[in-house]
């Protein structure tokens, strides 16, 4: 399928401020499954950009503005195919068909930050919750790593949270709700807690217009989890609605933790008793029927 996003963030300042240079994670990942297709960005005021891949191997874009501002629009429009109509296209080598299997230690090297295990408190609660909530595991691990995310969606009520910042793993169990952000650092957790390599994943998500008479949800960046399959390689999992991710997900940036990959990042400097306010505006519209 074929998406076009439009995504503008706005920030208004009380009185002229001085920004720091500033982290863009806005443009999607280029995979086989993922075509870009077109990509466009317009700063206002105009910045100093400069374009480079982070230790992730994610685009990362640097902006820089010399005068004092007392407001910055970040718009960036792009067009991309996706490719993942059928999540499960893909075959898991033998000796990782069932769960649980073991890396390979060339694997392991390379995974060493997405294997990372949680405190060995918040690991043994894990634990038990997922004994209680899956109480007959299936052996296969295609089978398991749905049962497992499954297990986390109905755990956590999805609920949209404006606030920054992730919830510790623990506190979205304990609350039983939580933002994409917080459901995604859950399952984190508790995939590794079981000894897979998991990660957070920040990008956009295509949805459907509504039925007739059903209001439309504001449109907001999504985050899901990404787990390591031998053989198959890093598969999606969204655990705000139970399923493996399809072409209608497109990954942004990826990282062994999610704060690192929000989507625009910076601090601004003015006297004391300066206010902000953001506003975001984004699309994702289907233009391949």
């Amino acid at each position: 399928m074929i998406l076009q996003v439009s995504h503008l963030t706005r920030y208004y300042y009380s009185q002229k401020v001085h920004l720091s240079p500033h982290r863009l994670y806005l443009r999607p990942r280029e995979t086989p499954r993922h075509k870009l297709r077109r990509f466009t960005s317009d700063f206002a005021p105009p910045a100093r950009m400069v374009t480079t891949l982070d230790a992730a191997d994610n685009v990362l874009a640097w902006c820089y503005w010399n005068d004092a501002v007392t407001a910055v629009n970040l718009s960036t429009e792009f067009e991309i195919e996706t490719l993942d109509a059928n999540p499960f296209d893909f075959v898991v080598r033998p000796d990782a068909a069932g769960y649980p299997f073991k890396y390979d230690a060339d694997e392991r090297t390379a995974l060493a930050a997405f294997l990372w295990l949680p405190a060995s408190e918040t690991a043994e609660r894990l634990k038990r919750w997922l004994a209680e909530a899956i109480p007959q595991a299936p052996q296969e691990t295609v089978a398991y790593l749905d049962a497992v995310n499954n297990a986390v969606r109905r755990a956590v009520e999805y609920t949209r949270r404006e606030e920054s910042g992730i919830l510790e793993p623990l506190a979205t169990l304990d609350q039983g709700k939580g933002s994409c952000r917080d459901s995604a650092t859950l399952l984190i957790a508790v995939l590794r807690t079981m000894g897979l390599a998991a990660r957070f994943v920040s990008g956009y998500l295509y949805e459907p217009p509504p039925d007739a008479g059903t209001p439309a949800v504001p449109t907001a960046m999504h985050a899901w989890t990404e787990v390591f399959i031998p053989g198959a390689g890093w598969k999606g999992l969204d655990s705000t609605r139970g399923i493996f991710c399809n072409d209608a997900f497109v990954p942004v940036a990826h990282a062994a933790q999610g704060a690192t990959v929000s989507p625009v990042q910076g601090s601004y400097y003015g006297p004391p008793s300066t206010t902000a306010e953001l506003q975001a505006d984004i699309t994702v519209q289907r233009v391949d029927v």
